[in-house]
């Protein structure tokens, strides 16, 4: 750490991931009345970046976006470490807190290729290394086929102006981060059901760093934590790992959260929905609404969560 920081906020590398420390850098100057100069931010190349030509669920799953910044944690290289809340693991160590979550933006998907789901081209190629995204687009459009694409954003935009694909989906979140706003369409979120947790940006640091855990928790937005942590639950009592094809959308009013869900077969054929509104820290009743989803799932839902 620089004589005059504060703090150092560990980040992957990628321009998206960059952008969103340093949203977290400017709000927590604004916060503490602190100079940008004195929040570090330490960049890491993640293993999930440097690993480019296979889905993330046949490689480690998430846990390569996080591998690198949990030990540094541990290490004390940083103080705190920014995540896209999308791509945290469901469950995480005793030992990390997440201590903050910024006012979550917009949760919807972006079609880029086509203006609408339905104008997509027959028999069209879809890129996607998303399992929701996936099994979603297959739902609707079943004459589709999917074509891994991973990468950053500039990376699978470049990979779709090649003609790998006819379309492909991003987060309207990362477009509007990186100032692409006039990107794609974005598709509306009750038909095309969001990730868990898309469009927050989660910070995390050592639970046993009350020091830390006190500057966060100024930047921490409620109802966006309120929110992302509840479709958390969602996937921890559906068992929701890399394969498993899960979309959630809620609002949050008062202390009360609205979600529903839908879990979708690989191939899109078979769906299960649900909705629940209940308070929004109610978690143990999110997690019976994940339970009683999984157990109206066909077996060809199932197969694909690991919960009971």
């Amino acid at each position: 750490m620089t004589d005059h920081a504060r703090l150092r906020l560990g980040t992957r590398q990628s321009p998206l991931a960059v952008a969103q420390a340093e949203e977290t850098r400017r709000r927590l100057c604004e916060a503490h009345g602190w100079s940008e100069d004195q929040i570090e931010l330490v960049k890491v190349r993640a293993s999930g970046d440097k690993i480019q030509d296979r889905p993330l669920a046949d490689i480690g799953g998430k846990a390569l976006w996080t591998r690198e910044l949990d030990v540094w944690l541990a290490e004390g290289k940083i103080d705190a470490a920014v995540h896209s809340m999308k791509d945290v693991e469901t469950l995480r160590p005793d030992s990390l807190t997440i201590a903050a979550i910024l006012p979550r933006v917009d949760v919807r998907d972006v079609l880029i290729g086509a203006s609408s789901i339905a104008l997509i081209p027959r028999d069209a190629v879809v890129g996607t290394s998303a399992p929701r995204r996936a099994s979603q687009m297959l739902h609707h459009r079943p004459d589709c086929t999917i074509v891994s694409f991973r990468g950053n954003v500039a990376t699978r935009l470049a990979k779709l102006a090649a003609g790998e694909a006819d379309v492909t989906l991003l987060a309207a979140a990362g477009l509007q981060r990186l100032d692409q706003t006039s990107t794609g369409t974005p598709l509306d979120a009750d038909d095309w059901l969001p990730a868990p947790a898309q469009g927050a940006i989660g910070i995390e640091c050592n639970t046993a760093d009350t020091k830390t855990r006190e500057l966060l928790d100024a930047i921490d937005h409620r109802d966006s934590h309120l929110t992302v942590m509840a479709e958390r639950a969602l996937l921890e009592a559906l068992g929701g790992t890399c394969h498993s094809p899960i979309a959630v959308l809620s609002a949050i009013n008062d202390d009360r959260i609205a979600m529903k869900a839908s879990l979708f077969s690989a191939d899109g054929a078979e769906r299960v929905d649900g909705s629940l509104d209940c308070k929004a820290d109610a978690l143990d009743e999110v997690r019976a609404f994940g339970r009683d989803l999984l157990a109206r799932g066909t077996p060809g839902i199932s197969a694909l969560f690991e919960g009971q």
